[in-house]
């Protein structure tokens, strides 16, 4: 049989087909908790968010006792101390700078997949690349014009539609490999 992953048979994949369909079930099941509660689903990705911040908060200020001069210690220290206390002072404000992230993020990846798209014209299927951009870029303006109340759900939604969506692949895949 062929290799699906370099140096991984198909049948010792094969032999895990229930492993792969149980995390997409269990995945599955978190996505549709998430989406039952989206203010609860922003508040943990917030917090997920903020511990990442919190690990590279403490990396700046390591980093800042190991650099020469003071005038570097307390950059690298300021730096810091701004990333640790960013972390937990306010989740609603951190949700809301992450949402309006998210929404510019959206438009610039959604122009820039059109103007991808327009430039591929004579290539066939180049429609296809033009309307995910404009659909990815309403999406940011949606989400900019409802910004900040949207805030609150937002980051959920978007947690609980990927949580269902990785779920339901895993459960594919799994049954896909099983046979």
């Amino acid at each position: 049989m062929a290799d699906v992953f370099e140096g991984t048979p198909t049948s010792s994949l094969q032999s895990k087909w229930i492993w792969f369909a149980g995390l997409g079930v269990l995945l599955l099941v978190c996505g549709l908790i998430a989406l039952g509660n989206l203010m609860l689903a922003t508040v943990v990705s917030v917090y997920y968010v903020g511990m990442l911040m919190l690990f590279g908060g403490v990396i700046y200020l390591v980093h800042a006792f190991q650099v020469r001069g003071w005038d570097h210690v307390l950059f690298w220290m300021l730096s810091g101390l701004l990333y640790v206390l960013a972390t937990f002072v306010n989740p609603i404000l951190t949700s809301a700078a992450l949402t309006l992230f998210l929404s510019l993020a959206l438009v610039i990846a959604g122009v820039f997949r059109t103007w991808v798209g327009m430039r591929m014209k004579p290539v066939k299927g180049w429609r296809w690349i033009v309307a995910s951009g404009v659909i990815t870029a309403l999406a940011g303006f949606v989400i900019a014009l409802g910004w900040p109340v949207n805030s609150l759900w937002i980051l959920g939604l978007f947690l609980a539609a990927d949580l269902i969506v990785q779920g339901s692949t895993m459960i594919a895949f799994g049954l896909g490999i099983r046979s």
